[in-house]
């Protein structure tokens, strides 16, 4: 008994696969050639797996009649770039994408009235059954670009037996990522009744095992966790097909690559795999060079680092002494009972600088790894509402923490890397509204200077000239020196702000 879809399967998506490793390589985008499989090819035995389908995509009539200069026309004004063979047409609303009822019914119901630029390239491509590389920047829409997918998908399936592990997989590196994949799964996949779980450390497993023993078709998951139920025995990933890797660039900052390898690993190679990132250092190229298969590729705006447009950034040198009076100046600038995330290196520096801020009157609450999850949710729910419009956080919290109306990011740490800051200032100016970003920038962090600027010019930002002349190796200024300029005026009315 299934419950298929109607549209028929591409007839090369189940055998294209079997002489090769299911293995991809990449020629890099200087060179402009499509994916060539560069490893040996080796005989992958598919005799014991079920066949299944994975090309559910009808291109439109409207779709159909547009021509290449209009493709083009199109893909140029909304940035989207595109790689690989047969590249499909984007298309521009969503009766384009031609989803089943049972997807459109939930997509009107969330009042969305046009495709992202990632949607409106992703959703064909992914529809079509082939591997998919998408290069956006976190808040463009890419979570629905591969979920919507990946319920047609699940949809097509055979339903799932006593003992099926999952038919999507999907791997995030933090919880709060996924808790949020989860919400909009179980949004979007409610009307054809598919079944989904979290499974993610700290917390206890029972809840996560009784779900995979009553069989889910969805599964979103961090590395180590769905690890430790694999090798307990609580699921298997026999019945998976579609895989996506959420963030893979992030996971690969935390260490996660091992734990990636090692559960793609148990997944049958002629899988659907579906690769996400924000940027596309060398590391995330050479990992996408193992996992995937001829795949497409779609770059929305530039791979270069770049940060959102919509956020005024603002830069002041200072020494480590003073950042906690300039903190505290600043809130007394900017607060207006509007919702201020400051970033902090360390647990240890979050937890303290809380405390003071706390002490000091401010309405603050800290989130991190070594908070227990129940604390976590409970912080996340405070600021949310808008009960603590303060929250400081380590890099935990700095991609897919889906807030709405964050006004301020505050570094009060510059991050470790570029990549970072321009993932944490992107936690404001989400979905098309304005924020601004204010960043303390010390002597330590001298070696980030020309990359930042290059950021700051891009962006169209104006460079503090303490900042430009570290940029070109200069010392920084005597303590004290500057001040963040061209502020906006803020509130002043002390701090009354409920």
């Amino acid at each position: 008994m299934s419950r298929y879809d109607s549209r028929s399967a591409d007839p090369g998506s189940y055998r294209d696969r079997k002489s090769d490793s299911g293995l991809g390589g990449y020629s890099s985008s200087s060179s402009k050639r499509d994916y060539e499989s560069t490893e040996p090819q080796k005989k992958v035995d598919l005799d014991g797996l079920t066949p299944f389908e994975k090309n559910f995509y009808v291109e439109s009539p409207n779709i159909s009649k547009m021509s290449e200069s209009e493709v083009e026309e199109y893909r140029a004004k909304r940035e989207i770039t595109v790689e690989g063979r047969d590249v499909p047409k984007p298309i521009k609303t969503f009766d384009d994408a031609r989803f089943p009822d049972y997807v459109m019914q939930e997509v009107m119901k969330a009042g969305f009235t046009e495709p992202t630029a990632i949607q409106a390239q992703g959703w064909p491509m992914a529809l079509k059954g082939r591997d998919l590389i998408g290069i956006a920047e976190t808040g463009s829409g890419k979570t629905l670009a591969y979920l919507l997918p990946a319920i047609v998908h699940v949809n097509a399936q055979p339903i799932l037996s006593p003992g099926d592990g999952p038919i999507v997989l999907v791997l995030a590196p933090t919880r709060e990522l996924a808790v949020q994949i989860q919400q909009e799964a179980t949004k979007f996949g409610a009307s054809s009744k598919i079944k989904n779980t979290c499974i993610y450390g700290g917390v206890p497993k029972g809840p996560q095992v009784r779900d995979l023993q009553k069989g889910v078709e969805i599964v979103i998951a961090t590395p180590g966790r769905l690890i430790d139920m694999l090798e307990s025995h609580h699921t298997n990933l026999r019945r998976v097909t579609y895989l996506v890797l959420d963030e893979a660039d992030r996971m690969l900052d935390m260490g996660f690559e091992p734990q990636m390898k090692k559960i793609v690993s148990q997944i049958r190679p002629d899988r659907q795999t579906l690769y996400w990132s924000a940027t596309w250092p060398k590391e995330v190229e050479q990992l996408a060079r193992q996992l995937l298969y001829n795949p497409y590729k779609v770059v929305i705006g530039s791979s270069d680092l770049k940060a959102n447009h919509s956020i005024h950034q603002h830069v002041e040198i200072v020494t480590e002494n003073q950042k906690y009076n300039k903190l505290v100046k600043l809130l007394d600038d900017i607060m207006d009972g509007s919702r201020i995330l400051i970033f902090m290196d360390t647990k240890k520096g979050c937890d303290q600088i809380t405390r003071q801020l706390r002490m000091d009157g401010w309405p603050a609450l800290s989130i991190h790894g070594d908070k227990s999850q129940a604390e976590r949710d409970w912080v996340l729910s405070e600021f949310k509402a808008g009960k603590s419009p303060i929250m400081t956080a380590t890099d935990v919290a700095a991609r897919g923490l889906d807030v709405k109306d964050v006004k301020y990011v505050i570094n009060y740490d510059f991050p470790g890397s570029l990549e970072d800051y321009v993932h944490r200032i992107g936690r404001t100016g989400r979905a098309g509204a304005k924020g601004t970003a204010y960043t303390f920038f010390t002597a330590a962090n001298a070696r980030f200077a020309k990359e930042l600027i290059a950021i700051l010019q891009e962006a169209g930002q104006k460079v503090n000239p303490d900042l430009a002349a570290m940029g070109r190796g200069a010392p920084p200024p005597p303590s004290g020196h500057g001040g963040f300029r061209d502020r906006g005026r803020g509130y002043s009315g002390g701090r009354s702000w409920n």
